[in-house]
């Protein structure tokens, strides 16, 4: 057994981990946070997708024991004081989703892609998000959802900017 320290969605979450035991599992089971979906286990679907230190990372692709004294951000991290988070709502209003089991994953990999890059074009939007695979939506939708987020966020920037 090893001993790791990692911040999770702001809380310190410490635990005795086997060594083999994946971020992913660390997440669902140690500290009983769903959202991160175990999709394929071999990096291909993205449904795992959360932030590490602020970037998007297959997290059943690292170790827990990798994540140790790192920060790690889930999907359920994302709305704040009640408001989902203007990806989560754009999701939702630009119907990017269906089933919803990549939706997750897709959001945490978009969030990293605004991140960097405030106003994508569609084809960065798909490139950022082409590690995450989606089997319902034919991702049309998904590309002006994180569109629409971008507008919403900058107009959020804007606004809390003017406030001050």
């Amino acid at each position: 057994m090893k001993s790791v320290e990692i911040v999770v969605n702001g809380v310190e979450r410490r635990a005795q981990v086997e060594p083999r035991m994946l971020l992913v599992h660390f997440l669902r089971d140690v500290a009983g946070l769903t959202g991160t979906h175990i999709g394929c286990e071999t990096s291909l679907c993205g449904a795992c997708t959360a932030l590490l230190d602020g970037r998007a990372v297959k997290s059943c692709t690292v170790l827990a024991v990798q994540a140790d004294g790192h920060s790690v951000t889930t999907i359920e991290a994302l709305a704040s004081e009640g408001q989902l988070h203007p990806l989560q709502e754009s999701f939702w209003e630009e119907h990017a989703l269906q089933c919803g089991f990549c939706t997750p994953g897709m959001i945490m990999c978009a969030s990293d892609l605004l991140g960097s890059n405030a106003s994508p074009s569609d084809r960065e939007i798909r490139e950022g998000l082409s590690g995450n695979l989606c089997r319902c939506t034919g991702y049309q939708n998904i590309v002006g959802a994180v569109k629409s987020a971008s507008r919403k966020m900058k107009r959020r920037t804007a606004a809390t900017a003017a406030k001050k």
